[in-house]
């Protein structure tokens, strides 16, 4: 029998946050309820959110739900956690995590848009290798990107969905690996 990825194509609306706040990199509409699908979470699991921004102010009922926690590196943006997720993951929650979804600022350009500037842009190689450390085997990590990221190691590929936001804007992928040892 041979593998192949799940692959789709996703044409989402604009970012919006709840009371129209304005954030540089807030999850576009429908993006996180399609994600937890791939990630074989339902709205009840605990999803971490890491580089996770302001994902808690997401307007609509099934994208971030009320056991989901954040990992950020800017403490301003009040994330469950606050940490540079270019480091190891805290000890302890490997059990609490269905799946973990990562939104990094795209490139160095972007980095520089935020609080943590350009000088803290993780790779994704970086987050890959910390999130699927701190899941158990079994668990799915997805990461948006404006490409594909690099096969980690010990991680099975499972799926990509390209997605466009709008015409004229430039396309984006959401991978997703499960760790398998």
């Amino acid at each position: 029998m041979s593998y192949r990825p799940i692959t789709d194509f996703w044409f989402l609306a604009r970012a919006k946050l709840k009371d129209g706040e304005k954030y540089y990199g807030a999850y576009l509409g429908g993006f996180p309820e399609r994600a937890r699908i791939l990630l074989g979470c339902s709205l009840d699991d605990c999803v971490l959110h890491v580089c996770g921004g302001k994902a808690r102010l997401y307007p609509y009922a099934r994208g971030f739900g009320r056991n989901d926690m954040t990992l950020d590196i800017d403490p301003a943006i009040n994330p469950d956690i606050i940490h540079d997720a270019r480091l190891p993951f805290p000890k302890g929650y490997a059990d609490l995590w269905r799946g973990v979804l990562i939104d990094p600022p795209y490139s160095i350009e972007d980095a520089a848009k935020y609080t943590a500037g350009a000088a803290a842009f993780p790779t994704p190689t970086e987050l890959l290798r910390n999130a699927l450390a701190a899941v158990p085997v079994g668990h799915k990590v997805g990461i948006i990107l404006y490409g594909l990221p690099k096969m980690p190691k010990h991680a099975k590929f499972v799926a990509v969905a390209a997605i466009a936001c709008g015409f004229g804007n430039r396309g984006r992928f959401f991978s997703v690996f499960e760790r398998t040892e």
